[in-house]
């Protein structure tokens, strides 16, 4: 009988447990809800602070609204951008990929800002992650040829630009930029030195004539 009361009062616990989880787990819910509805206003009327604000808390409470909060970051990483804050741009964009490392839209937006501050070691670490996840698009690997290029980086400038013509034959980008690397390249290229002439048999000069 003992044994019975016991086994009935764990059951009632764990069901009690399980109902007031299920009426918290709703009451987040709803609150997730409601902060990500409030987010996305602020969102619409460019409050960015607000709207990561709420969007961080809402995403807390229910993980679905991280993608979301991801793409305020990235409006709001723009947006600094744009008005040339360039290092808070960064930051934003961080926590994007933090959210969503798969993503490589990201990556591309955080290499652009990177590029406006000269960074281009850490712009081309991002093309690289973009090419993990997009291996043959060109567009990125005309932009790490572009980078290569301006670091002075012939060697690779030009394997990145091969691999472009062997995608794309008929890339234009890519065509002018191995043109350029060849002329650099002959440009380079010691002078020879200049032909000798050539050389003449000696003849001695014509002996008197005899008397």
């Amino acid at each position: 009988m003992k044994k019975y009361f016991t086994f009935t009062l764990i059951t009632a616990l764990a069901l009690c447990f399980s109902q007031v989880s299920q009426g918290q787990g709703s009451k987040n819910t709803k609150e997730a809800n409601k902060l990500a509805r409030e987010g996305a206003d602020a969102a619409k009327s460019q409050d960015w602070d607000k709207a990561v604000d709420l969007l961080r808390k809402a995403s807390n409470l229910d993980h679905k609204y991280a993608p979301d909060l991801s793409a305020v970051y990235q409006q709001r990483g723009y947006a600094l951008a744009k008005n040339q804050m360039l290092q808070e741009a960064i930051q934003d964009y961080t926590e994007a990929i933090k959210i969503k490392p798969n993503d490589p839209r990201i990556y591309e937006q955080r290499a652009a800002v990177e590029m406006k501050m000269y960074d281009y070691d850490k712009a081309l670490a991002d093309y690289s992650e973009v090419l993990k996840l997009k291996p043959n698009d060109v567009r990125y690997l005309n932009y790490r040829a572009y980078i290569y290029e301006t670091k002075d980086d012939a060697q690779n400038a030009m394997a990145e630009t091969e691999k472009v013509l062997k995608i794309d034959p008929s890339n234009q980008e890519a065509k002018a930029r191995k043109q350029r690397l060849e002329q650099k390249q002959a440009e380079k290229m010691p002078t020879p030195p200049p032909s000798l002439p050539a050389s003449s048999p000696h003849h001695s000069p014509p002996g008197k004539k005899k008397p």
